[in-house]
């Protein structure tokens, strides 16, 4: 099975993966690793890649969906994969197909953890951080508070909200991810793949119901 993940920044989309590459026993495929892993091998596009890293620039399209295809060529992928930040744009799920329908295969489902915005403002901008350095412990305002508002129940530091926890910064990423993810919904939605699951409840919820529309 080859499903591709789609969920805004706080949607949950990540622990929802790990469940599934559990249950389903395919590999978790993020562009992260994927990078991580054709720099230490040195492939060719991953030694193109950190031309553009090294320089401190974005790594263009083409590249990305080289590293991309040199990862889904491996066998341990023949039996499937989950790709979790990949695609993120409509050029991207295009070269994407491309590929996969150059290996003689295609993605099965396109599963969206569906989050409206002002949920995913509530849940980042509600994370606090421990100012003490050699701690770090983190908190949130509404699912894990600390004994103490403002106050870290490790160490006794204070509590402080990161400023790229803040709710200005926050909007503006949601903004980016919306401008690029639409287009990726229709995208998948036309292709009739598309499964949209409800992110807001208890996690075991969420992953029934996931667990229902792949079926």
């Amino acid at each position: 099975m080859r499903i591709v993940l789609l969920g805004g920044p706080g949607s949950g989309k990540g622990t929802q993966a790990k469940k599934l590459v559990d249950q389903l026993g395919v590999p978790q495929i993020s562009t992260g690793d994927i990078f991580r892993a054709a720099l230490k091998e040195g492939t060719p596009m991953g030694l193109k890649a950190k031309t553009y890293m090294d320089k401190g620039e974005l790594v263009p399209d083409d590249v990305v969906i080289g590293v991309v295809e040199e990862r889904l060529a491996k066998p341990d992928l023949d039996k499937g994969y989950m790709l979790d930040g990949f695609p993120r744009t409509l050029a991207q799920a295009e070269a994407l197909d491309k590929i996969i329908v150059s290996q003689g295969k295609s993605i099965n489902h396109a599963i969206l953890v569906d989050v409206p915005d002002e949920e995913l403002v509530a849940r980042l901008s509600g994370r606090r951080t421990c100012r003490n350095s050699d701690c770090g412990k983190m908190y949130h305002v509404m699912f894990n508070r600390p004994k103490r508002d403002g106050i870290c129940d490790a160490c006794g530091s204070e509590l402080y909200q990161r400023d790229d926890d803040s709710e200005d910064t926050i909007r503006e990423r949601l903004t980016v991810y919306n401008n690029q993810t639409a287009p990726l919904i229709d995208y998948y939605d036309k292709k009739q793949l598309l499964r949209r699951v409800a992110g807001v409840g208890p996690i075991d919820e969420i992953f029934a119901s996931i667990q229902k529309v792949l079926k």
